[in-house]
């Protein structure tokens, strides 16, 4: 399936995996690149050391094009994206996707490093200024979307806004993990489609095990958009399954940040034996113990088509199919 993002990336399939937090690693990038689609990095909270043994280790086992992804909003992250951005490309990541911030800045050494330049947008307006700035491609991302996010409008109305309002290819997220809406953002105009929940639950994300049997047993009912989990990345809005923390909160009235049940209760332990508290936004990783159901659980509302934990290179492979024999079954009824 060419499209204008395909011949763009440099890959065979309209599919991007999104950065999925700490839960992106080489082996899951390498296994979607490999596939046909866009593997993602995601490595803003990870160190310039670390940074760079990520995307290394990514070239290492893939020859295909792969993303890292870095939030901008320095505010947020305490590290100088400047010094990130050098780390990433000095490293070879061939595209780099920018989010939460200005990408101005950032765009000319991007492309001065022979590289590929993404901006997530929650609006036509953050396209139009994205586009301005230089950047290659948009990722239009509506509210269902799981993990952090930018937009309060929904998919559906924000992709065909996006895709009329600028001249560069458009990526759509939010809400789509099969085939089924990799067609539907094509015929709103996007180029590709941008999936997260569905790659975190795959055999090869760095996901705890009981984080992603969470998201596949959950329905599309389950998920809350909010910011409860501000402990880390305050005041950005999110969206997560709905679990006894969230619970909890509801049941006290959601009293303000400081007066919420349970605000200094360690609920589980990181893999180095950093506590981790109740409403901290830290990702649920393999080696983490405690009580992970208790945790920040990202998750889009389109968990309900999560159901099975599978390899990443078949999921990509489903994809294809699946939105090919969507786009076969729409002309078919058309005739």
């Amino acid at each position: 399936m060419d499209t204008e993002l395909t011949e763009l990336l440099g890959v065979d399939q309209p599919v991007v995996q999104a950065p999925i937090g700490s839960a992106t690693c080489p082996e899951l990038a390498a296994a979607v690149s490999d596939a046909g689609g866009l593997g993602h990095l995601a490595v803003t909270w990870r160190n310039l050391s670390e940074t760079r043994r990520a995307v290394e280790r990514t070239r290492d086992l893939t020859d295909r094009p792969f993303a890292a992804n870095l939030v901008i909003d320095e505010a947020t992250t305490q590290r100088p994206t400047g010094e990130h951005l050098a780390a990433v490309l000095d490293a070879g990541a061939p595209v780099v996707s920018l989010s939460f911030g200005d990408a101005a800045p950032h765009v000319g050494r991007i492309h001065d490093a022979g590289g590929i330049a993404l901006q997530t947008v929650g609006s036509a307006a953050e396209a139009e200024a994205a586009e301005a700035a230089g950047v290659d491609a948009v990722v239009a991302q509506g509210w269902e979307a799981g993990g952090h996010v930018q937009s309060e409008v929904a998919t559906m109305p924000l992709v065909p806004r996006v895709a009329d309002a600028v001249g560069i290819p458009v990526a759509a997220a939010g809400g789509i993990a099969d085939g089924r809406g990799v067609a539907a953002a094509l015929a709103l105009g996007a180029d590709g489609a941008w999936l997260g929940t569905r790659f975190l639950a795959t055999e090869e994300a760095n996901a705890h095990r009981a984080y992603r049997e969470r998201v596949a047993d959950a329905d599309e009912t389950e998920t809350a958009y909010t910011d409860l989990f501000d402990k880390g990345w305050p005041g950005t809005p999110h969206r997560v399954v709905e679990n006894e923390t969230v619970e909890r909160f509801r049941a006290a009235g959601e009293p303000a940040t400081g007066d919420r049940p349970g605000e200094d209760d360690v609920v589980a332990r990181s893999p180095d034996g950093d506590p981790i508290e109740r409403y901290d936004e830290a990702l649920a990783t393999p080696g983490v113990e405690g009580d992970v159901d208790e945790m920040a659980l990202f998750a889009g509302q389109s968990a309900d088509l999560t159901d099975e934990i599978r390899p990443a290179g078949d999921v990509v492979a489903d994809l294809v199919a699946e939105t090919e024999a969507a786009v076969v079954r729409v002309a078919a009824d058309r005739e």
